[in-house]
């Protein structure tokens, strides 16, 4: 999201020339929380001023964070900063016809994939069963059980922060077609001794790894979504990742669609990478 013009107008007269040329252009907002992710060490002793300032600004904007801390740990979270507003990091998102709850600090979630999740909703067919592999606080879950037909959605998630956010936001969506797993997908998903229609792989990083295990919980014919980050000319790689999957479980796979889907940096991307079992 980006709406900095409006903002530099009003800091005009309270920051130099310089300071205005290092204000983010950019920033996320979850629910009523902005979160500023590369905020310069230039501006920290104005940090203050400029939250207030977008308070001021934005009337849907109750708190103004910055990132201390880039997403890190096992469930890849950041750390953040409250420079202005309510002294509270949990809201209430929505989206794509549902309503999210989570904690901006303890659960992984990006506002920048909704239209990427209504993509993935719109390729579910009727009936079908679905698995979201690493399913956070089930926004990929309530947006498919919501918009599609599916059969059943399956969640598993091992951020207990993310999965508790997740049973109160399929109660709130009053969506009965979700069953959610608390717990590491490579000793869940073996469990549930379960075939799945679609597959969704939306980890925020390292998803090859886990290749295997989504190729072998999909029947045959299913599609499995893929995401990977890498620039353009990497783009290959992540094809050969797949089809070096598929190869070793002796399956053979369809690439149907590699998408674009958010830029990590400049030149590299997050991708999805739709392929078919066949």
């Amino acid at each position: 999201m980006s709406k900095s013009g409006p903002l530099k107008e009003a800091l005009k007269k309270v920051l130099t020339k310089k300071q205005l040329a290092l204000l983010p252009s950019s920033f996320d907002v979850v629910g009523d929380i902005l979160i500023f992710a590369d905020f310069p060490d230039e501006l920290k002793t104005r940090e203050k001023l400029i939250g207030k300032t977008i308070i001021r600004l934005f009337k849907q904007v109750r708190v103004v964070c910055k990132k201390t801390r880039n997403y890190s740990g096992t469930f890849r979270l950041p750390k953040l900063k409250i420079l202005a507003g309510e002294k509270r990091k949990k809201t209430e998102h929505k989206e794509n016809n549902i309503r999210l709850r989570l904690n901006v600090e303890n659960v992984y979630f990006s506002p920048r994939s909704s239209t990427e999740r209504l993509r993935i909703a719109s390729l579910v067919k009727k009936r079908e069963s679905v698995l979201v592999m690493f399913s956070g606080c089930a926004p990929f879950c309530c947006v498919i059980a919501k918009n599609a037909g599916p059969k059943e959605v399956y969640g598993i998630e091992i951020n207990p922060a993310a999965h508790k956010f997740a049973e109160e936001n399929i109660k709130i969506n009053k969506l009965n077609n979700i069953q959610l797993f608390n717990g590491d997908v490579s000793t869940v998903l073996p469990a549930l001794n379960k075939k799945f229609d679609r597959v969704l792989m939306p980890l925020p990083k390292g998803a090859e790894s886990f290749l295997p295990l989504a190729v072998s919980a999909a029947k045959k014919g299913a599609v499995i979504h893929f995401y990977d980050f890498v620039s353009e000319e990497e783009f290959p790689a992540s094809k050969d990742k797949v089809k070096s999957a598929c190869k070793a479980l002796k399956k053979k796979c369809k690439i149907l669609k590699l998408t674009k889907c958010g830029q990590f940096s400049p030149r590299v991307y997050r991708i999805c990478i739709d392929f078919r079992i066949i």
